[in-house]
Parts: structure tokens; C-alpha cells; sequence
């Protein structure tokens, strides 16, 4: 009786470990949750990669990069006018070590026939700020691409262990809590189409600043690895890769930075595209289809760049037109139900849907 009473106690004993360790182990998860950033007003770019993990993944066209695929490409365009099913692992200044582990990643789930990417990152021989490599890293899946990315991007001041438990690097995040942190404790909302984001406004370009002096216009060493690993990568999977300028004028765009892409493009075989030289083919016109000055497009040049783009992929490249398949019409119908309130919505609080309704009625 004595020794029954003895394994009970120490049954009980174990019981109330196991207990508040999952009790302890719950509000910190709790509690992390709610101090990591949600990123869903203001700077929604932090949100772009985790929303990749949500969708059904048969994408034939992957685009990866920095705001010059996120923003001047729109899939929901590519899908409408020639039947492309496209993606935009795009990420604010990525880097291309991570643009390459994002394509690693991409790979644990499909292989597309086309990966598009933007080579403006090949300026950047290392990490310029923590902020950008958390809006890149943060929202992927744990995997070994992902461990990779970490160490490949972090600087000297980083912790890999702020990554494992992002709670040591927000525990002092309290003053910065808004509704949304609550709001979004266990779901997001959609800040992306595709991972395109919309922008209807216009800010013409004017007086862009030209480039200053360079003491050495090469691109470095890590640079050009990882240029190399992901065009390795591409042939061992049997990916057409294409290099891409987009139209930005801003940052600018070195006659020697393009000197050496086009040798390595030449050199490798891989088919480049600068947007830069195209603005009669494509039909952009900086007065109308930029937000911003000539960094990014508006919705107006992105579509006209998506259009454009997406005759080449389909007509020269060969990507399939893939709009006679049920499943994923209905998928389409859903995602461009979306895009178009979301363009309506923006139309409204820029205070543009009454001038169109004006031009219409004149």
C-alpha cells in the first residue's frame, strides 16, 4: 500500500512538471506570436514569403527578387492574356544568396519550367540591414535552404538563435503593438495577388538623379557564386532560367553593371531582358506608370510590362496556356475576384475612379 501511494505521488509529481512546462512553453509561444511583427499595414513587404506556403503549388513561371518583380509583374495579368500560372517569391532588397535558397526552397514543392530573375541584386556583395534579411527570412518554412539562407545572410551583430526563437530578438517590442498584432495573433490577411503588390497611383518621374562615380563597378565574389549556383541549379533541373532589368530608373543602372551581365548571360547561355531599353516595345511611359518617381511601376506599368513579358514567355519560351483546365480556373476566378476589388478599393482611396467615371462620361 505504502509503495502504491509512493508512485502516485511521484505520478502526480511528473503530472504537474509536464503541466506547467506546457503551460510555460504555451505563453511563450503565445507571446512570441504576439510580438513578432505581422506586417499586414504599413510595411506589408515582411509578409510576402510566408504567403507562398499558402497556395496549391503548380506554378510554371516563378519569379524571384527584390521590389523590381514584386512590384512591376502581375501574375493575375500573365494568367488573363495567355493562360500563365506565375508566382512572385519577391522580397524587399533581396539579396541573391537569398533568392537563391528561396529557389532551393521552391524546389522542395515543384519545379517550373521558367525562373525570372532580377539582377539589380548583384550589386550587393553582402547584407546591408537586419530589417531586410527578417522580411526575406522570417516567413520561410523551416528547412535546411532556409538554415542556409540565415547563415549566409546574417551580420556580424545577428544571432542565428533570434531566428530559432524570434521572441529573443521582439521580447522589447511592446510599445510598437497595434490592434493588428491582436488582430492577426493567428491569421494574416492578404497584402499580395501572387505575390504582385498593387499600387494604382501615379508620381511621374522627374529629375531622377544620375548615378555618382563608382571607384569599382565589378560585382563581388559572393555575388557572383551565388549567380552561378542558382544557373547550375536551373541546368540541373532542367529550368529555363531568364535574367531580367526591370524598367526602374532608380537605383540606377550602370553602363558597367550591364557590361557584365551581358557577358555572363552570353557566356552561360541564359536569356537576358533589360526592361530599361523596351520602354517603346513594352509601352511604358514614366509619366503615367510609376508611383513613385520611376522606382517601382504602378498597376498601369505593371500590366503593360505583364503584358508585354508574357507573349515571350509564352510564344518563345513555351509555357504552356493553361486556362482550359477546370481545377485551376477555379482557383483563377477566386484570385482575380481579389485583384480586381483590391484595384477598386486602392481606385477609391486614391481618389481616381471618379476621374475615369468623368472621362467616360465625357
Amino acid at each position: 500500500m505504502k509503495e502504491k501511494k509512493t508512485q502516485n505521488r511521484k505520478y502526480r509529481i511528473w503530472l504537474r512538471v509536464i503541466l506547467s512546462a506546457l503551460f510555460v512553453l504555451g505563453s511563450l509561444y503565445l507571446l512570441q506570436r504576439l510580438l513578432v511583427p505581422k506586417y499586414v499595414d504599413g510595411v506589408v513587404e515582411g509578409a510576402f514569403t510566408a504567403a507562398y506556403y499558402e497556395e496549391e503549388k503548380d506554378f510554371d513561371v516563378v519569379f524571384i527578387g527584390d521590389c523590381e518583380v514584386y512590384e512591376n509583374f502581375s501574375p493575375a495579368v500573365l494568367w488573363e492574356e495567355y493562360g500563365i500560372n506565375s508566382y512572385i517569391r519577391g522580397s524587399a532588397q533581396q539579396y541573391i544568396w537569398q533568392s537563391y535558397y528561396l529557389l532551393e526552397d521552391t524546389l522542395r514543392y515543384e519545379t517550373p519550367d521558367v525562373v525570372v530573375f532580377n539582377v539589380l541584386a548583384l550589386q550587393y556583395n553582402e547584407s546591408q540591414k537586419e530589417a531586410y534579411n527578417r522580411m526575406t527570412l522570417e516567413g520561410m518554412e523551416w528547412s535546411l535552404p532556409k538554415i542556409k539562407a540565415i547563415l549566409a545572410s546574417m551580420k556580424e551583430e545577428e544571432n542565428f538563435l533570434d531566428y530559432v526563437f524570434p521572441i529573443l530578438r521582439y521580447h522589447s517590442r511592446w510599445s510598437d503593438l497595434t490592434e493588428s498584432d491582436v488582430r492577426y495573433l493567428f491569421d494574416t490577411k492578404q497584402v499580395s495577388y501572387n505575390g504582385y503588390y498593387m499600387r494604382v497611383d501615379v508620381k511621374p518621374a522627374k529629375d531622377v538623379p544620375t548615378g555618382r562615380p563608382l571607384g569599382d563597378y565589378s560585382f563581388g565574389d559572393k555575388a557572383w557564386e551565388y549567380m552561378d549556383k542558382m544557373a547550375d541549379l536551373c541546368e540541373e533541373k532542367g529550368i529555363e532560367l531568364v535574367l531580367i532589368k526591370a524598367p526602374s530608373l532608380y537605383p540606377f543602372w550602370y553602363d558597367e553593371w550591364e557590361t557584365q551581365v551581358e557577358d555572363y548571360a552570353a557566356s552561360r547561355g541564359l536569356r537576358y531582358v533589360n526592361f530599361l531599353e523596351l520602354s517603346q516595345d513594352t509601352g511604358i511611359d514614366y509619366n503615367t506608370d510609376t508611383y513613385d518617381g520611376g522606382l517601382h511601376m504602378n498597376l498601369s506599368g505593371a500590366e503593360k510590362l505583364s503584358v508585354w513579358f508574357g507573349e515571350v514567355l509564352s510564344e518563345e519560351l513555351g509555357v504552356p496556356d493553361r486556362r482550359g483546365e477546370a481545377h485551376l480556373q477555379e482557383i483563377w476566378k477566386e484570385k482575380l475576384a481579389a485583384y480586381e476589388a483590391e484595384k477598386e478599393q486602392q481606385y477609391l482611396r486614391f481618389g481616381m475612379q471618379e476621374e475615369t467615371s468623368e472621362s467616360e462620361d465625357e
